[in-house]
C-alpha cells in the first residue's frame, strides 16, 4: 500500500476548464498526473483519496509547445491528463480543494 503523501505525488490538481464542465456531465473528472503514472496507479489514488468507485480511467499525454520568451525559445512541460469515470452514485466536487 502506498502512502497519502505518495498519492497527492500521483494526482497533481484537478483541471477545471470548460472541457473537463461537460465530460462531468457524464459522472466524469479531469485531473493533471504525474507524467510516470500509469491507469491503474491512478485509479488507485482516485480511490483512496476521494472514498468514490472508479468505473474507467483514460489518460492523454499533451506534448509542451515551442514559445518565445524575450525573444528566446523556450518550451513547456508536457502534461499528462486523466480523465476519471466514477460508478453511478459516486461524485466528488472539486471545487472545495483536495
Amino acid at each position: 500500500m502506498t502512502t497519502k503523501a505518495e498519492l497527492y505525488d500521483v494526482i497533481r490538481r484537478p483541471i477545471v476548464t470548460e472541457k473537463s464542465t461537460l465530460a462531468s456531465e457524464a459522472n466524469a473528472l479531469v485531473f493533471e498526473v504525474a507524467i510516470d503514472a500509469n491507469k491503474p496507479l491512478i485509479k488507485q489514488a482516485v480511490e483512496a483519496l476521494f472514498n468514490v468507485k472508479v468505473k474507467a480511467v483514460n489518460t492523454v499525454l499533451t506534448k509542451g509547445k515551442v514559445k518565445r520568451f524575450r525573444g528566446r525559445l523556450g518550451r513547456r512541460n508536457d502534461v499528462k491528463k486523466a480523465y476519471v469515470t466514477l460508478e453511478e452514485g459516486h461524485m466528488i466536487d472539486v471545487t472545495t480543494g483536495l
